[in-house]
């Protein structure tokens, strides 16, 4: 079961929050999107000491996600005319599609493919519109802009025709990411009739195939039980078709790993011959310390998973809120990268998805005014750019890429970089 507010307001565990609690809550999910699984409010979150507790924080947005004077504002309306349009006044504020998203948008000819993003050579991002939402809303989430009613682009696509177009025609394409919200919300049906595409001869180029997700920690369920039995059989199909399957796992906290219907459903996967990597953001109030991320890392090690990324909070939402300055975010990685073997090194960061490419922290040098950050691309759009190391000028405040300084020579890569799309590619005929 699946809980809006409205029926948050009326379960058992709305008796934790006090009236004025319930009453900004309110509030909050007219900006933010709000939903909430059975399993996460019964069985992660410690309900008596709520407000220290990571997953009440992961999940219920607090007025502090709003800047003084957007929270002001959204409190004075007086109609819900004027109401509607302040949320949309904050929304809009809240940079809902960071990064350059929209210029992912691939196309051939006139034709464009919306429910697609194609950033980096070798990988392609697929928005299914049935899993454009998500078991539990996280109030981090950079796609929150995906779950609310604004006029802007939203990525997604139900037309099984414009997946196979674009990676037949795409051969440079060795993988595809499902992506939303989450891909795993989807029915079984839906999801076989998509990733039955990938197995048609034509797309024998597409040889990896990911699957975004937070199902394995806030609804474990849907890999147990028939559906699970049924969800399985079908991954077991792709693989003996040649390809590889890998679920990349959000794992925010280690109280996420600690169910045993978590540990029931990593050790089917795994089982079933399933590839599961972890990764999350960085985030204030949540898991903002080295001890933290040793023991998701390790966690993820002892129960047969690949810790893979820490991410840096993406800029939009309310990442003033939940984000740490770029020079915290390296020192709890490296305290936690230090403190675990070799086995869960495997794990990069802090990396942020920025729109030149994925850019890595590697470290820093010098002192005083010469301190810089000492960074790399391990992906880019433009390939050139890749794993060549370039400095930025320290700050102690930046908490995102943009508000660095670039020094050169990458500075004028940068701002001469096109992406690795030329023109003649671009010009082709519409696929039929």
């Amino acid at each position: 079961m699946f809980y809006s507010f409205s029926r948050f307001s009326k379960s058992k565990f709305a008796k934790y929050l006090t009236s004025p609690e319930m009453a900004r809550l309110a509030l909050l999910t007219r900006i933010f999107p709000f939903k909430v699984s059975e399993y996460v409010m019964s069985e992660l979150i410690d309900w008596k000491q709520k407000d220290e507790d990571p997953i009440y924080r992961l999940i219920f947005p607090t007025p502090g996600m709003l800047t003084p004077e957007n929270w002001d504002l959204l409190r004075s309306a007086k109609s819900s005319e004027q109401e509607k349009e302040i949320i949309k006044k904050i929304r809009r504020q809240l940079n809902p599609h960071p990064n350059g998203q929209v210029d992912n948008i691939p196309s051939i000819g006139k034709r464009i493919f919306g429910g697609l993003q194609h950033k980096y050579k070798e990988t392609v991002l697929f928005f299914p519109a049935q899993g454009q939402s998500c078991h539990s809303y996280c109030t981090y989430c950079f796609r929150w802009a995906q779950f609310v009613n604004l006029d802007e682009h939203k990525f997604k696509s139900k037309d099984v025709k414009d997946l196979f177009d674009y990676l037949s025609y795409q051969k440079e394409v060795t993988d595809i990411l499902f992506t939303g919200g989450d891909p795993l919300y989807m029915s079984n049906k839906h999801l076989f009739d998509y990733l039955d595409v990938l197995i048609k001869p034509e797309i024998a180029h597409v040889t990896n195939i990911r699957l975004g997700t937070k199902a394995l920690a806030f609804h474990p369920s849907r890999f147990l039980g028939p559906d699970g039995d049924e969800l399985l059989a079908k991954f077991e199909d792709i693989l003996k078709a040649g390809k590889h399957l890998t679920i990349m796992a959000h794992v925010s906290h280690p109280v996420e790993l600690m169910t045993k219907k978590v540990k029931q459903a990593i050790r089917r996967l795994i089982h079933a011959g399933i590839a599961i990597r972890t990764q999350a953001p960085l985030i204030r109030g949540v898991n903002d310390s080295a001890a933290i991320w040793k023991q998701i890392w390790e966690d993820s090690v002892r129960l047969g998973m690949i810790p893979y990324y820490m991410f840096v909070e993406r800029d939009t939402g309310a990442q003033h809120y939940f984000s740490v300055p770029l020079v915290e975010a390296y020192q709890i990685f490296t305290d936690a990268y230090a403190m675990v073997g070799g086995l869960s090194k495997t794990v990069r960061g802090p990396s942020m998805s920025t729109n030149p490419g994925k850019a890595l922290i590697v470290g820093l040098t010098g002192r005083g005014q010469e301190k810089r950050f000492i960074l790399k691309f391990i992906q880019a759009r433009n390939p050139q750019l890749i794993n060549k190391p370039f400095f930025a000028k320290f700050s102690s405040e930046a908490t995102w890429f943009d508000e660095l300084e670039i020094e050169s020579p990458m500075k004028e890569e940068l701002a001469s970089d096109s992406g690795f799309f030329d023109e003649d590619t671009m010009d082709i005929d519409a696929v039929a």
